[in-house]
Parts: structure tokens; sequence; C-alpha cells
């Protein structure tokens, strides 16, 4: 799992990851800290989900988003209307039309 931490540092950097002890179905928290040490979010993930390289890749993208937000980069309800726009485009793209 240090190996992950690592890996979570890396991808997200300047910020660095951590991760708590396992859980009893062994999830683990994960907190990102900015250069001043101070908490900038704290998420638990699963075991599955932090092993997994596709999941794990799901999770950066994830933390990517949630730190643009508490960075003031991009508001909550802009990731909403671009979620309704895909599913919006996703369901038009399937129908056909007479």
């Amino acid at each position: 799992m240090e190996n992950i931490s690592l890996l979570l540092s890396e991808a997200l950097a300047p910020y660095q990851a951590s991760l708590g002890a396992a859980g009893v179905n062994g999830e683990r928290l994960v907190t990102l800290r900015n250069a001043a040490g101070a908490i900038v979010i704290e998420r638990m993930y699963s075991a599955a989900q932090l092993c997994d390289k596709r999941q794990l890749t799901d999770v950066v993208d994830g933390l990517h988003r949630d730190l643009m937000v508490a960075e003031g980069r991009i508001e909550p309800c802009v990731i909403a209307a671009m979620r309704n726009a895909t599913q919006v485009n996703n369901f038009t793209a399937g129908r056909a039309f007479v």
C-alpha cells in the first residue's frame, strides 16, 4: 500500500497523499494535504479501488475533480451540468428517429 500512497502523491502533486490504517473490510482513508500540511480532502476507498489499476485511475480522476472544487477552479453545479449533458447525449445517440 505504500506504493499506492507514493503513486497518489505523484499523480496529485503538489498535494501529499497518505493512506490511513485498513478498516475491518480493508477500506482506507485517503488524506490529501497541501504544502502547509493542512488537510484539503479526506475520502474513504475500498481496497479494490486502490489495488485495481483501472479503479485507481478513477480514484485519481475523482480526487482531481474534488481538488478543483476545493480550490475554487470549478463549481459543483458545473460538474452536475456536464454529467447531465453526457447522459442526455448518450440517450439521444441511442434513439432511432423515424
